[in-house]
């Protein structure tokens, strides 16, 4: 239970859920998920280690940079019927 609480807690953080779902599209480095948040590099870094952490991201180093890649893609799935919801309920 505690390791599902805590996966739903990563995902509660705007910019994290924004660089899980930026990651549905395809493999990102740090740079480029700096630039979908708009934080500086440490912050980033920091929300990247929660997301891997809790197992919804996994990276891989490639020279000096780093890239990020979904490892649960799952969690989208949760992201897209939370969206829905929240459009039901809209209308």
């Amino acid at each position: 239970m505690r390791d599902r609480v805590e996966m739903f807690r990563a995902l509660g953080d705007p910019a994290r859920l924004s660089m899980l779902v930026s990651l549905g599209d395809g493999e990102r480095s740090v740079s480029e998920l700096r630039e979908v948040v708009g934080l500086d590099l440490s912050t980033v870094s920091r929300h990247l280690t929660v997301l891997r952490t809790v197992g919804l991201v996994e990276s891989a180093k490639r020279g000096r940079q780093v890239f990020y890649s979904l490892k649960l893609p799952c969690a989208l799935n949760f992201v897209d019927c939370v969206d829905r919801a929240l459009k039901e309920r809209a209308s």
